[in-house]
């Protein structure tokens, strides 16, 4: 996932993404409990995607306060 692509989005179409990988990282959480999980990397591209969309949604907050 691409900052640059994030902040093409809308702060709904954010806030759906980010909904979407909140589930990804519990499920992945849960396979690691159970031992079912294959790919660790992936654990941590989720949670810093997550932190990306967070970052883009407070950043266009912080715009949106300022113009007006």
């Amino acid at each position: 996932m691409d900052a640059q692509d994030l902040r093409s989005k809308t702060p709904d179409q954010l806030k759906d993404q980010l909904v979407a990988l909140k589930k990804e990282a519990f499920n992945l959480r849960f396979q690691q409990a159970t031992g079912q999980l294959e790919g660790t990397a992936r654990m941590r591209s989720v949670r810093r995607d997550v932190a990306r969309v967070k970052t883009i949604l407070n950043q266009k907050a912080a715009e949106a306060a300022a113009s007006n």
